[in-house]
């Protein structure tokens, strides 16, 4: 009896001695990896200059050049310590560790942009050198909220009252209180709202137009007057007034983007295409309606449309260090090279595009510049605006202007005062029939370029 059990527990150990072998092998093997995972650090490898590889399933996250993840601080000029210190406490790439519920939100809150705001400027003690006009607009960079002041009657701006389809384009006019003669002629000619025609040189028809001009408020003891009353009477005549409570001066122009694009995005739902300019231009509407129309109808124009973006595209730009410049941006508020921008005097993009821009902008520093700060946002959704040569934001070149159908081939023609624009105008529809074969300027290319 004895010999029996001696021989059953030398079978039972050498049966179970390998698996409980194995499971202490298993049990080492995750303390190690444990211990191992525990010991590296919770935030991403600083590299010199870091690119994100674009994993974060968002599609308003991209991978950035180097001007905006370069992390050497040290005597970093002031928006690009912005910059970046928004992206490390707020973007999931940067802090995989963190579970930022309400992302969306908590980012457009005023009060944590100032706190980024005033650890930054009480890091860089120089801003006694930054000129005047940086200075003023340092002050409110953090801030993206301002009332209302004034609004269209239309949901979208002003237009058709018996709209039959929705508008395939808003023109969205950047205006200053005193240009009451631009924008009264920009209504009797390219900016007429309702059904517009489109080029009789295609069949892509026409469509429904609408227009707002955006204001700001100007500072009444500077002009010694105040016209905000002549302003109401004008609202309410046209209703196509869109006005915030923020001073409008250059480096502010940048807010009228951010805060239209908020507005468009929960006023303009079914709008397709928006242009956005000066009240100092030139727009042949006929031609960039049908323009539009062709977009519109080409292959895959949904997924096209997401990043659609057109106009005069500069490239490898730098900031202009001039100091007698409006445009000036000295070294210390900002170093590095533009991204790609559409300049000057007007561009087109999509209603899509307008919303994710409106997302994105909360997530990118103010910028003085408003056409580099739509490049800036533009980088951040992994697109980039499209050249096309019937944009002229620096005019005619020599004497095409001369030529008696050169208007009827451009989209656009950047610096007409209001007397010449009625002029233009009116003889455009004198010529119509002489130039109906007239194409769009740069149509013989067989593409335009996109820029990225």
């Amino acid at each position: 009896m004895a010999n029996c059990f001696c021989h059953w527990r030398r079978a039972l150990i050498c049966v179970c001695t390998p698996f409980i072998s194995l499971a202490l092998l298993l049990v080492y093997i995750m303390v190690m990896l444990c211990t191992a995972i525990s010991s590296v650090p919770g935030t991403m490898p600083q590299n010199p200059h870091f690119v994100a590889p674009g994993t974060f399933k968002n599609e308003s996250y991209a991978p950035l050049p180097k001007s905006f993840w370069d992390t050497n601080l040290p005597g970093q000029a002031i928006w690009n310590r912005l910059q970046l210190t928004i992206e490390r406490r707020f973007n999931p790439i940067l802090r995989p560790n963190k579970r930022m519920r309400g992302f969306k939100n908590s980012i457009c809150n005023e009060s944590i942009l100032k706190n980024v705001y005033s650890e930054v400027t009480d890091a860089n003690k120089n801003d006694d050198n930054l000129p005047q006009q940086i200075k003023d607009f340092q002050r409110y960079m953090h801030r993206r909220d301002y009332p209302l002041l004034l609004q269209p009657d239309g949901v979208c701006g002003a237009g058709a009252q018996d709209e039959k389809e929705p508008p395939l384009l808003l023109l969205a006019i950047k205006s200053t209180l005193l240009n009451f003669k631009n924008r009264h002629v920009i209504r009797q000619t390219w900016g007429q709202g309702g059904w517009v025609d489109g080029h009789k040189r295609n069949s892509n028809g026409g469509g429904y137009v609408r227009r707002v001009f955006l204001l700001g408020k100007e500072n009444t003891d500077e002009l010694g007057v105040d016209l905000s009353e002549i302003l109401q009477m004008e609202s309410k005549r046209y209703g196509d007034l869109l006005q915030w409570d923020f001073r409008d001066t250059f480096f502010n122009l940048t807010l009228k983007d951010v805060l239209f694009w908020k507005w468009f995005s929960s006023s303009c739902g079914q709008t397709s295409f928006v242009f956005k300019g000066d009240d100092d231009v030139f727009v042949n509407t006929p031609n960039m309606l049908s323009y539009l129309k062709g977009e519109i109808k080409k292959l895959q124009a949904h997924e096209t449309m997401k990043g659609f973006m057109v106009g005069d595209v500069i490239v490898s730009a730098l900031p202009n260090r001039a100091n007698k410049s409006k445009y000036y941006v000295p070294e210390s508020f900002f170093k590095g090279q533009y991204p790609s921008y559409a300049g000057g005097g007007g561009v087109v993009y999509s209603g899509l595009l307008a919303k994710r821009l409106h997302d994105v902008s909360e997530r990118v520093t103010l910028y003085p510049i408003d056409d580099v700060y739509v490049g800036m946002c533009m980088v951040r959704l992994n697109a980039g605006p499209v050249h096309h040569p019937a944009f002229l934001t620096f005019d005619f070149r020599g004497k095409e202007e001369d030529q008696l159908c050169s208007y009827h081939g451009i989209l656009l023609v950047h610096r007409r005062l209001p007397n010449q624009v009625l002029k233009l105008w009116a003889n455009m529809k004198q010529t119509e029939a002489q130039c109906l074969d007239m194409p769009l300027r740069g149509a013989d290319r067989r593409n335009t370029t996109a820029v990225s």
